[in-house]
């Protein structure tokens, strides 16, 4: 079953890739994909194209998928190993989302970061305390690690 919806989803996102991200398998299998997400316009991750790993499990869509980055990004909801802090990733599934929602939703956290549920502290506390400069740093992440 899980796999069926996984060539669904990619056959969907085929037809209809979401804006400024696109996904598929890595090689032959079927349960781990590579993501690329571009850096939104509106953001200091702008330019930069962002990779990330799609993993998903046997009982998916009922158990979300294991995403992370595997692109270095500054950001207080992304770790050094790419985890990402989402609530949809965790206890906020259902079955009803899509990789192409996830992704999407990605792509907004990093428009809009939420400082009061940060994964990277001194991240968040920078982002809240000296906004140009949280702006600064992400910017040159990006262009070191994602250009």
């Amino acid at each position: 079953m899980a796999l069926k919806r996984i060539q669904k989803e990619l056959s969907d996102l085929q037809k209809d890739p979401p804006a400024s991200c696109s996904a598929g398998p890595s090689g032959d299998d079927m349960f781990h994909w590579q993501a690329t997400i571009m850096g939104p316009a509106d953001s200091p991750y702008q330019g930069g194209v962002f990779f990330l790993s799609v993993h998903f499990p046997t009982d998916y869509p009922f158990k979300p998928p294991k995403v992370a980055f595997t692109t270095k990004i500054y950001h207080p909801n992304i770790n050094s190993n790419g985890s990402i802090c989402l609530d949809i990733l965790r206890s906020q599934w259902s079955p009803a989302l899509t990789v192409s929602k996830v992704l999407l939703s990605i792509c907004s956290l990093l428009c809009d970061p939420n400082p009061d549920d940060p994964l990277v502290p001194d991240i968040a506390h920078t982002y809240k305390s000296d906004r140009q400069k949280y702006n600064k740093v992400a910017r040159e992440w990006t262009q070191r690690y994602a250009m």
